[in-house]
């Protein structure tokens, strides 16, 4: 048990301690989760990856000047690979178990 005072974990919070997060959040949930069913765990990862691709590489942004957010990191305006395997953080295959 850590002595008092020298707890590594956050202290729980409030929705305002941390207001781009929840307004990403209220972005997401009304933009995508709630305008979508989702017939499958591919066909929501499919999904939410187009939504997360329109919402960093198209969608303007006022908070940045009004462009996209691809053009803080890549000035040129260089998307996402096409294919997720091709991105060099992407996770590995999914193991297909039963």
């Amino acid at each position: 048990m850590p002595a008092a005072g020298k707890n590594k974990e956050p202290p729980a919070g409030k929705p305002t301690d941390n207001a781009f997060i929840e307004a990403f959040n209220n972005k997401l949930r009304s933009e995508c989760v709630n305008t979508h069913w989702f017939m499958s765990l591919e066909d929501a990862c499919g999904k939410l990856d187009q939504w997360r691709r329109h919402y960093n590489e198209e969608r303007p942004h006022s908070a940045i000047g009004n462009i996209p957010a691809i053009m803080l990191a890549n000035p040129t305006g260089a998307t996402s690979p096409p294919d997720p395997g091709q991105a060099e953080n992407s996770r590995p295959e999914r193991s297909k178990v039963g």
